[in-house]
């Protein structure tokens, strides 16, 4: 996954493609939790770019975003918001994957 550097290179990545921006903090208990599984997921939505954004390395984004909870993830398509995972709860490995599998992205 990616991790992403600046406010510019997220912009960027999200122009093109089908991306799901990992919003997420070291410190966030719930974030480790689902640390370990992100790869099994990035695994089997493997025609989808995962990116990585830091909340509080970049949290001039989260707000331009309406990102008040984490983990969080959004999803883009060509640059325009197709889906949003966003609230301050634990998310399971279930929860996430029925989030991909409804907004009607074929995984491989």
């Amino acid at each position: 996954m990616e991790h992403i550097q600046s406010i510019e290179q997220f912009h960027s990545k999200i122009s093109s493609g089908v991306n799901v921006a990992v919003f997420s903090a070291d410190w966030c208990p719930d974030c480790v939790v689902i640390k370990p599984i992100l790869p099994e997921i990035e695994e089997e939505f493997s025609s989808l770019n995962f990116i990585y954004v830091d909340r509080d390395a970049h949290i001039e984004l989260c707000q331009e975003l309406d990102i008040f909870g984490i983990p969080s993830f959004v999803v883009f398509k060509d640059g325009s918001e197709i889906g949003r995972y966003v609230n301050k709860e634990r998310k399971t490995k279930d929860q996430i994957v029925s989030f991909l599998e409804e907004l009607n992205i074929q995984a491989k």
